[in-house]
């Protein structure tokens, strides 16, 4: 894009370079468009992996990570609870059968964290292992 003129370099990897046959080209690792097409965020699935990614693979109820999870409703769907990223979080399996069929008060199992739904861009932001320290200026407070 860069080279098309659709695109300019605004910051470059100094510890990576492109090689053709007669000429080195700095490896970008920032770029801005020269004019921006407006796509549409995608929507993130409802999903239990989604869920579970974004409870950051532990319990809701116990902050336990080392066990393997479900998901469960907070409301129950037998008193009308309904499948949305409000109602659902990430559990282990006792927590799950604890709670059972009540509600999180009137199991006496307080939620750690609010199940919300996620942003895009912060739902991309919590799933990659590193950001290039030249991207954090751009992206959202980090």
């Amino acid at each position: 894009m860069i080279f098309l003129g659709k695109a300019e370099l605004v910051n470059d990897n100094t510890s990576k370079k492109i090689h053709s046959v007669k000429r080195t080209f700095p490896w970008p690792s920032v770029i801005r468009l020269n004019s921006y097409i407006r796509i549409p965020q995608k929507k993130i699935i409802l999903s239990r992996k989604n869920i579970i990614k974004r409870d950051k693979f532990k319990c809701a109820y116990c902050g336990r990570g080392d066990l393997p999870l479900t998901v469960d409703h907070i409301i129950p769907k037998s008193r009308g609870g309904e499948d949305i990223w409000e109602n659902l979080t990430a559990a282990c399996l006792r927590c799950n059968n604890k709670k059972g069929d009540r509600t999180p008060a009137e199991a006496d199992m307080p939620l750690r964290i609010k199940p919300y739904k996620p942003n895009y861009i912060m739902f991309l932001l919590n799933t990659v292992q590193r950001i290039d320290e030249n991207w954090r200026q751009f992206l959202y407070q980090v």
